[in-house]
């Protein structure tokens, strides 16, 4: 196959649209633009984000005062018994005037219904928790930048797996017309077969020959063909539309001269890196919660009341007080205690973390360099091979004319141009897929990087506008998401490489 590394895999795209399919181009920017927009686990990620973000203002509630209003009403009926005796009575002769029921007890009920009413406000302003509010507020930021990175770690995924498919797509419909194509060299080739059978010239084993290789032949093409529909389902899937008419991409230029200085941006600058490090630093500031339990704590309340009485005429009272309270933890069970050591464990395995997710990073970026350069350089090798193969089949077809090479070895030449056919656009995919893997593992296949036509989700919008809410209940993930404002980091855009000299070279 002499074609050049771009025009290897345009050959394909002319196969992308069926008869009477629309012809409207889907180049991999577009593609990868519908996948940022719509793929799901993208979607869910950033909401993920933004439920990691509410923990900044739970964490700030720390500072702020308790306002709670207290009311009760109600209806008492107390009815009260006294116990007494009816007194002697005596007339001015001293004669008792009721001998009769003198000294005999009886009882006196009395019945006191009344309405109760009382209303309590109450106002508590913490001044000082141990260290807890500032310790859960780091904590917080800490837990907000990590999520961060890992959204940008979802989003290099669902990207890198999104230019997989459309490769995929690509090499399948490639591979179909190699098959498609070669199915029918050897229709044609069977009936020439049978033609000089008939004739004397071969035996009915050439025949046969022909005939198991159309077979097989078939077979192959059958078994593209279901390759092909699994990728388009696939491509669905990750980027949210049928493919239409996909256009070949080229391999990124990407900024790295060397193997040494992609490990090094790798265990710098990859998302799982830098999540762990903001988790390290959140699991060190849990110490610092855990262990503000066991110091003082200080708070100041101001109470109103209002209490009133319908039983009793003018019975109500009002009145107001402030109070400081000083809360010293001596023993709680020992809890507390147990809640540091474990903050401590917790703070050393995310240590680990760090240092494992580091060495990953480094093997990810050293495997995607190694594959990129062997990529390039069997795709070269496979280069020469069909131009040798293309050789070869053309002198053993003269040859089986006059009889020096029999029909096997025909079936045998085409065989091996067609694998290596094959073979060329399969290593063609391979350093595609490469060159945005190695990206990917240097932090650096972002929608952003790449440049692609879309409104960059900006992870902050949320953050800062329910940071210092004090109050509220809605939804404010329809906040506008602009791309990153003046001043933030910029980064040069990963656009494709032309092919050419420089993108034939190893990394």
């Amino acid at each position: 196959m002499k074609t050049s590394l771009r025009r290897a895999i345009l050959l394909s795209a002319a196969l992308a649209v069926p008869p009477g399919s629309a012809a409207w181009a889907q180049s991999l920017q577009e593609a990868l633009a519908a996948a940022y927009a719509n793929n799901p686990a993208l979607l869910a990620a950033r909401a993920q984000l933004r439920a990691v973000d509410e923990n900044v203002p739970q964490a700030l509630a720390g500072w702020r005062p308790t306002v709670v209003l207290g009311a009760a009403a109600g209806y008492a009926d107390t009815t009260s018994r006294t116990q007494a005796t009816v007194p002697v009575q005596r007339d001015f002769a001293g004669n008792v005037r009721n001998p009769d029921t003198a000294g005999q007890p009886f009882s006196l009920f009395t019945d006191i219904p009344r309405n109760t009413a009382n209303v309590t406000a109450t106002v508590t302003q913490p001044l000082y928790r141990g260290g807890r509010t500032t310790a859960a507020t780091r904590r917080a930021e800490n837990q907000v930048y990590a999520q961060r990175a890992r959204l940008l770690g979802t989003e290099q995924q669902i990207l890198l797996e999104s230019v997989a498919a459309y490769v995929a797509v690509i090499r399948d419909q490639e591979e179909v017309r190699l098959n498609t194509n070669n199915v029918q060299v050897l229709q044609r080739q069977l009936q020439a077969t049978n033609e000089r059978f008939r004739v004397g010239e071969i035996t009915r084993t050439d025949v046969a020959q022909a005939e198991a290789r159309l077979a097989q032949a078939r077979f192959l093409l059958d078994q593209a063909q279901g390759n092909l529909q699994s990728s388009r389902a696939v491509f669905q899937r990750l980027i949210g539309i049928e493919p239409m008419r996909v256009t070949a991409p080229a391999p990124l230029a990407l900024p790295v001269r060397s193997q040494q200085e992609a490990v090094r941006l790798a265990t710098e600058n990859n998302p799982a890196v830098v999540a762990a490090m903001f988790d390290e630093q959140a699991a060190r500031d849990n110490i610092d919660l855990q262990f503000g339990a066991l110091l003082p704590q200080v708070s100041a309340q101001a109470q109103a009341f209002r209490i009133d009485n319908s039983g009793t005429r003018g019975s109500r009272q009002t009145g107001a007080q402030i109070t400081a309270n000083l809360t010293v933890p001596l023993y709680q069970g020992g809890a507390e205690h147990a809640a540091v050591r474990q903050a401590r464990q917790q703070a050393q395995q995310a240590r680990q973390a760090v240092q494992d997710a580091r060495q990953l990073a480094a093997q990810q970026s050293t495997q995607a360099w190694e594959t990129l350069g062997s990529a390039r350089a069997q795709v070269q090798s496979v280069r020469a091979q069909i131009r040798a193969q293309e050789i070869a089949l053309d002198g053993v077809q003269r040859e089986a004319i006059v009889g020096s090479r029999t029909t096997l070895d025909v079936l045998n030449a085409e065989q091996e141009l067609l694998n290596a056919r094959v073979q060329l656009v399969r290593s063609l995919a391979t350093l595609i897929n490469a060159s945005y893997a190695l990206a990917a593992t240097i932090g650096r296949l972002t929608a952003q990087d790449l440049g692609l036509p879309v409104q960059i989700y900006d992870p902050r919008a949320y953050y800062n506008a329910v940071r210092d809410r004090w109050v509220g209940t809605g939804d404010y993930s329809d906040v506008a998401a602009p791309a990153r404002p003046a001043g933030a980091v910029q980064v040069q855009s990963l656009a494709p490489a032309a092919p050419g000299p420089q993108a034939r070279t190893r990394p």
